[in-house]
């Protein structure tokens, strides 16, 4: 069963936070894929991609630059895994679907975006009536990452029931 992740972001924006969490997945030998709300926003991920560390560098592909299956992370509006990914990344209000065949999903949300809280609240009664392990994160002072559900007694997340 896949595990899905929940990421709240309140301390930094997702341009801070998704380049090192791809960067730890690389490390980690994961092939990701990250879908976004829009194809502009993907163009916007790619850029960020090349430029968010100066020491390092995230192999990365999108539509427009081809050769899917070479790519250890593709960018897409799409719901598609045309790289052959084992995590996904859902940012910017894209939508979960279905996880089968993936280890993790990763469900990145603004604390600040009402619209998007209540969209991570629906996909976490989703995902946990569906029988997957579900995991709720928020970062303390230090930007450190806390598993706040874990080990949960409940079947609701401590801050997305």
């Amino acid at each position: 069963m896949t595990e899905v992740r929940f990421y709240h972001l309140e301390r930094q924006p997702l341009d801070k936070v998704l380049p090192r969490m791809l960067q730890t997945g690389l490390e980690r030998g994961w092939r990701a894929v990250v879908q976004a709300g829009s194809d502009a926003r993907v163009e916007s991920l790619s850029g960020l991609l090349w430029a968010f560390d100066d020491n390092a560098f995230l192999p990365h592909g999108t539509k427009a630059d081809g050769c899917a299956s070479l790519q250890p992370i593709w960018l897409t509006a799409a719901d598609e895994n045309p790289n052959g990914a084992n995590v996904r990344f859902y940012v910017d209000g894209a939508r979960a679907a279905d996880v089968d065949g993936l280890t993790h999903a990763v469900i990145i949300f603004d604390g600040n975006d009402e619209a998007g809280v209540a969209l991570a609240r629906e996909d976490w009664k989703r995902f946990k009536s569906e029988g997957c392990e579900v995991s709720y994160w928020q970062q303390d002072g230090e930007r450190r990452w806390l598993n706040l559900a874990a080990p949960a007694p409940s079947s609701e997340s401590p801050r997305l029931e």
